[in-house]
């Protein structure tokens, strides 16, 4: 694997833009976090059940496909960009680069080859209603996720286990004060707005599809969440990662090649 590719440093042009639109955006957030949740058509609970997402079944129904999918993916695992090298804005979070993504989508961005390489995941994403990003997020051992919380309420997160360790109790996620972990073949759905850690205390890894889809609410929510949405797609935040996964499309591929000689 070529490292001039690896070892590039993420984009960071429009850095100077970034405190501008980060103080706007810290600004309006509560704003728009009470009107999604004023509007919301589901609980606003951490933890929301899955069952309100009939999409979910269907991904349920081929999730042995999809994982041995991801599990092709792994085949190249270090040409699988750590998240901090995506999104320089995810480095508090991913700082440590145990925090792996191979994107099919993000914020409605498709990435070709890659869904090549997974094209029944690929398929069956696409078909999601309200999709904003579908991802393969893969968690090495030891990996700790410091509490956080994600940009908007206006975004439900869905998490469908593929690879997970022996001992999943070992693997966790706590969404407020709620502690959950996941299993093979099962959902776990939650708002990404809630404060959030993950910590992987086993020495396996842990992979599962990460989806981000539309909040359901009623016109002046989806209006608004539209609007957010709209402004963060063409944001820097979103615009700079898509450029850094282009070098690593090129990193990817080479081990592909090095693996066909």
């Amino acid at each position: 694997m070529s490292r001039k590719h690896v070892d590039q440093k993420p984009v960071t042009a429009s850095i100077k833009s970034r405190p501008f639109i980060i103080r706007l955006g810290k600004r309006l957030r509560g704003t728009l976090n009470k009107i999604s949740a004023s509007q919301s058509k589901i609980p606003n609970a951490p933890i929301i059940p899955a069952s309100l997402f009939p999409w979910t079944h269907r991904l349920t129904e081929n999730w042995q496909t999809i994982a041995q999918e991801a599990n092709a993916i792994l085949r190249h695992r270090a040409a699988v960009p750590p998240l901090n090298d995506i999104s320089p804005d995810h480095a508090r979070i991913a700082g440590d680069g145990n925090w792996r993504s191979f994107f099919l989508i993000g914020y409605g961005y498709e990435v070709p080859e890659n869904c090549a390489r997974a094209p029944v995941t690929a398929e069956l994403v696409r078909q999601i209603p309200g999709l904003n990003s579908a991802f393969f997020s893969i968690l090495e051992p030891g990996a700790v996720i410091p509490r956080h919380r994600g940009v908007t309420r206006g975004l439900v997160t869905c998490h469908l286990g593929l690879i997970i360790p022996d001992s999943p109790e070992n693997c966790t996620m706590q969404v407020e004060t709620t502690d959950c972990f996941w299993e093979k073949g099962q959902w776990l759905v939650f708002d990404d707005s809630q404060y959030h850690e993950v910590h992987n205390r086993t020495d396996q890894r842990r992979v599962i599809l990460l989806i981000q889809v539309k909040r359901p609410m009623r016109w002046l929510g989806r209006f608004a969440n539209n609007l957010a949405l709209w402004g963060i797609r063409r944001s820097p935040f979103v615009q700079d990662a898509r450029q850094n996964l282009s070098h690593w499309e090129e990193a990817y591929r080479q081990a592909e090649q090095n693996e066909a000689a």
